[in-house]
């Protein structure tokens, strides 16, 4: 590879720790020993911090352990010192109240990690939707060298005939059941259908939004991110990330090279034309905060009018991730987005440029992965919404909404918060039809906490028996990207922060316009006024621990949920190893 020289050992940074004459090197090498580690394993080689996010609870990850192996097999081969760190798992499926409320928390960690111990680089390995931009901000912030192995997409599942697509069906058939369209038996084989294989969401949730995302930065392997978990090409690239980042560490080749203005953009760009989720807004701006990078909402938006979708995948097209890797996956998509679309002369981890990594790449299936001249839609899948409700900001996926419910004016229904519309979603004294707009507040960043994905929220039953299957839904939350419908999300500022979200009143008139990019509360200014003066800021939910630091240091959606104390310029010494 091109770029910085080739280092000297006496020049890698865990020198520090094992190769000088002091006491401390000398109980290093003692403890070392007592490892089982023979001095001609590791000394004078760059040790490389192979950080797992696996877990029992976990089973987007559950097949990470033996994948670990795979990349400490790939390290060995080209000459490093392999050591495994377990570091926090953060199960979308099981963790409450949100993974969204300990993202930062796994951030520090890692990069707390990266900067203590004697590591001269690190294989990032994660997936399930907060661990992939959770590794990559810490691993920014200590920026060291490193390489992202994604957990890859579980198997599509299977139904009487039909393909499933995680979470995305999960929605639709619990749907139906409530809509008396399917009954218990049939709710007890989607259980064992959805979900049939290790690996992340299928469709193109969250999960594969980031994944992708990490590729399109430059930070994995050629083609890593949509390789299935289970096949045996998820096998190779863990250990070909393994041999990588022995390279890189040699050539003290620190992630910040390939995390440029450019690279961001590039990834904005990537996970609008996948019609990705829109959760990679606050997880891309949270990402580039780490990078010294300031990326904003309306970067998204100047980036979505001018980027089509491509990539034809569950929620808002037909097919599974199986289907867009076999097709071609990312660098299929990528080498058709080109040089109209993408900055091809940056280097990646793999590659001394983006252009030689995509050289060769090929669609072999254009009903999956469309050409420019046939896209899914014309523009990126997310639209940045402003307005007297949302003066900060908030998103849509518009692309996985009616398209009748884009241009809308509506009453309110409001709830307070979740456990509210959850009890009273079916109460006929709401009079909600619909042309209603639901809206939930307190559902934000500290109003959740942690953001939880509470805003596709719940048809009501009636409703979903006549036929209705969207509504306009408003909220300060955000939302799984397997979900659907025509729900505006990450409003700011949230309600519990004073956000004009809180002087919503049942009855008002709420007009949604993707087109012009607006979201508007039809009341006038004076009457908000009233309204915010008689305004009362909800207490504090955390006494104490770690969630009273959060509610101290969060930021809003639109400036990516991160702490501030990470997120602000300023240098961090390197460690006296002694």
């Amino acid at each position: 590879m091109s770029g910085p020289a080739r280092l000297k050992p006496e020049e890698l940074r865990s020198h520090q720790w094992y190769g000088t004459d002091g006491l401390r090197s000398f109980s290093h090498r003692a403890r070392t020993r007592q490892l089982g580690y023979l001095p001609e394993e590791h000394l004078g080689k760059p040790v490389i911090a192979v950080l797992n996010t696996w877990s029992d609870i976990n089973p987007c990850h559950q097949h990470l352990r033996e994948r670990a192996e795979a990349v400490k097999r790939g390290v060995w081969q080209a000459g490093g010192f392999p050591l495994e760190f377990p570091v926090s798992t953060l199960s979308e499926t099981y963790q409450k109240p949100t993974p969204m409320l300990y993202r930062n928390l796994l951030a520090m960690e890692t990069e707390e990690l990266l900067h203590s111990y004697p590591v001269d680089g690190a294989v990032l390995m994660g997936g399930c939707d907060k661990t992939t931009p959770a590794l990559l901000m810490g691993a920014a912030s200590a920026d060291l060298p490193a390489v992202f192995v994604p957990a890859g997409p579980m198997l599509r599942g299977h139904w009487r005939g039909q393909t499933l697509g995680s979470g995305t069906d999960m929605w639709k058939y619990w749907d139906d059941k409530r809509a008396g369209l399917i009954g218990e038996c049939e709710l007890a084989e989607l259980e064992c259908g959805l979900a049939r294989s290790p690996g992340h969401c299928m469709t193109m949730g969250t999960a594969s939004t980031m994944t992708a995302v990490a590729e399109a930065l430059g930070v994995t392997m050629p083609g890593a991110s949509s390789i299935p978990a289970v096949d045996s090409g998820h096998s190779r690239m863990a250990a070909a990330a393994g041999r990588r980042i022995v390279e890189l560490a040699w050539r003290g080749a620190a992630l910040s090279r390939f995390l440029s203005p450019e690279a961001y953009e590039d990834a904005v760009t990537t996970a609008l034309a996948l019609g990705g989720s829109t959760n990679a807004v606050i997880h891309l701006i949270a990402m580039a905060g780490r990078s010294g990078i300031g990326l904003t909402l309306e970067d998204f938006d100047r980036i979505a009018r001018r980027v089509p979708v491509l990539a034809d995948i569950r929620p808002g097209g037909s097919y599974l991730m199986e289907d867009f890797h076999y097709a071609g996956g990312l660098p299929g998509l990528l080498a058709r987005l080109g040089e109209e679309y993408l900055h091809l002369d940056r280097p990646t981890v793999a590659r001394d440029s983006l252009r030689e990594q995509l050289a060769g790449a090929l669609v072999h299936d254009d009903t999956v992965i469309r050409p420019l001249s046939d896209p899914l839609c014309a523009e990126g899948g997310v639209a940045v919404l402003r307005g007297n409700l949302a003066p900060d900001g908030a998103v849509i996926k518009h692309v996985a909404a009616d398209p009748g419910l884009l241009r809308h004016t509506g009453p309110a229904v409001v709830f307070d918060d979740y456990r509210t519309m959850q009890a009273t979603i079916n109460d006929p004294s709401l009079g909600i039809t619909a042309d209603s707009v639901l809206v939930l507040r307190g559902s934000g960043p500290l109003g959740g906490p942690g953001m939880p994905e509470y805003g596709m929220l719940p048809i009501p039953d009636h409703l979903l028996k006549e036929g209705v299957r969207d509504m306009v839904r408003l909220s300060d939350a955000r939302m799984s990207g397997t979900s659907y419908g025509a729900c505006v999300l990450h409003i700011a500022p949230e309600s519990h922060a004073g956000g004009p979200l809180a002087l919503v009143r049942n009855g008002d008139r709420v007009t949604l316009d993707v087109s012009a990019r607006v979201l508007r509360l039809e009341v006038d200014d004076a009457e908000l006024e009233r309204r915010r003066a008689a305004w009362q800021r909800p207490p504090s939910r955390y006494g104490r621990g770690y969630g009273a630091l959060y509610e101290q240091h969060i930021t809003q959606a639109d400036t990516g949920c991160d702490f501030g104390f990470l997120s602000r310029p300023g240098e961090v010494p390197e460690p006296y190893a002694g």
